[in-house]
């Protein structure tokens, strides 16, 4: 067993099935890891503990929180590690939160936050001028991005006094914090210090996703496109969709556009791998889980791939992310160029590949987390159980 100890890791809140692959991870290198969460509703990832709320109206949240009471607590102690994916771990408002997450810092032996979405400090960072974050979908190069057009208070329910003393208490009192994307990791700079912030990548369980076999010449380029209801301008599919449909009506003998909406997790990828492009999202700097996901496979990921990501984590070499920048013309641009040397398909799906096994193969990113959680604890001198973990003789 990898990292001396055996330890007890608790993940609390997941997204896009982030902390249930990283469970996994940490499983295999002979660690106990439970999930706690909502399985991404219609997604339904997987969970050891389900946190998700019945309903959404003021029902939905007591029933919650009585549960929380009555009998989640009690299965939440006793960890040597603790991490809850962002702000929004539990879907409850922000004193509930904060009241669990005080609960779970107190019973457990130490307290990590995974930035894996948006929190107010992430609003922050994107909406500040000095910002190397030049684009997002909360601003576009100075300018409010389509999402806050279509949704003006947007911002200023995410910078609410409740959600930012919330974030303010988690940057005092948590042990750290490892980030899921390079622009998570610069919007944490804001807050802690560098002792605090490792980054550690989003995990893909490569050996689930084997390779499509790519033929050397495809004859009609099959682009690929998951909506999620509800978040199109979030994501920019609505422009991605666009310039798609308006490369297969200029090219139709050699396109087509497969489009599919809010699927259970499992039946995603089972129709994902019918494709040769799949379509990420347009305001990432960072190829996110769906646009990995498909790498792992073997096909092409047209998603964020920006000189500042390469740069971040060192790669010189290996780029293989159809990058896009966040406008209607360059979308089109790249797709129709693909579709027009589709030769170049699956050489990039082969990079693709490699690039997923080495920066993000689920046992890379979860050596990546036990290692940041064990120097903070060493740090802390909580090596040897203080603060309400359970002891290990």
């Amino acid at each position: 067993m990898e990292n001396n100890r055996r330890l007890k890791i608790l993940l609390v809140g997941d997204a896009s099935s982030f902390h249930h692959t990283l469970a996994e991870g940490l499983r295999k290198l002979g660690h106990e890891a439970v999930v706690a969460s909502h399985g991404g509703h219609w997604l339904d990832t997987g969970r050891d503990i389900d946190t998700g709320r019945r309903w959404k109206n003021k029902a939905g949240g007591l029933e919650l929180w009585l549960r929380w009471q009555l009998r989640l607590k009690q299965k939440m102690t006793g960890f040597d590690v603790v991490s809850i994916a962002t702000q929004s771990f539990i879907e409850l408002r922000p004193h509930r939160a904060q009241a669990i997450y005080d609960y779970l810092r107190a019973n457990n032996r130490s307290m990590f936050y995974t930035a894996l979405g948006t929190d107010s400090n992430y609003v922050e960072e994107c909406i500040d001028p000095a910002s190397p974050i030049r684009y997002s979908e909360f601003r576009l190069f100075g300018a409010q991005s389509p999402l806050c057009k279509a949704q003006p208070s947007l911002v200023s329910e995410w910078l609410s006094e409740p959600l930012r003393n919330f974030g303010n208490h988690i940057w005092a009192t948590a042990d750290g914090a490892v980030s899921a994307l390079y622009e998570y990791d610069v919007a944490l700079r804001r807050v802690l210090p560098p002792e605090k912030i490792a980054y550690g990548g989003i995990p893909v369980n490569v050996d689930e996703l084997q390779p499509v076999s790519l033929p050397d010449r495809i004859e009609k380029v099959r682009l690929f496109l998951g909506r999620y209801r509800g978040r199109y301008l979030e994501k920019g599919t609505d422009v991605m969709e666009a310039a798609a449909r308006a490369v297969v009506d200029r090219y139709p003998s050699r396109a087509e556009l497969i489009i599919v909406e809010n699927r259970p997790y499992d039946e995603y990828l089972g129709l994902m791998r019918s494709a040769h492009v799949v379509l990420d999202q347009l305001y990432s700097y960072t190829p996110a889980t769906n646009a990995l996901q498909a790498m792992a496979y073997g096909l092409n990921a047209v998603s964020g791939g920006a000189p500042e990501f390469y740069d971040f984590i060192g790669e010189k070499e290996l780029q293989p992310v159809i990058h896009v920048e966040p406008d209607y013309e360059s979308v089109f641009r790249a797709l129709e160029q693909t579709v027009l040397h589709p030769d170049g398909i699956r050489p990039r799906g082969v990079a693709g590949r490699e690039f997923v096994i080495k920066h993000n193969h689920y046992l890379t990113v979860a050596r990546r987390n036990l290692e940041f959680w064990q120097s903070r604890l060493a740090a802390a001198g909580r090596c040897d159980g203080r603060r309400g973990g359970a002891r290990h003789e």
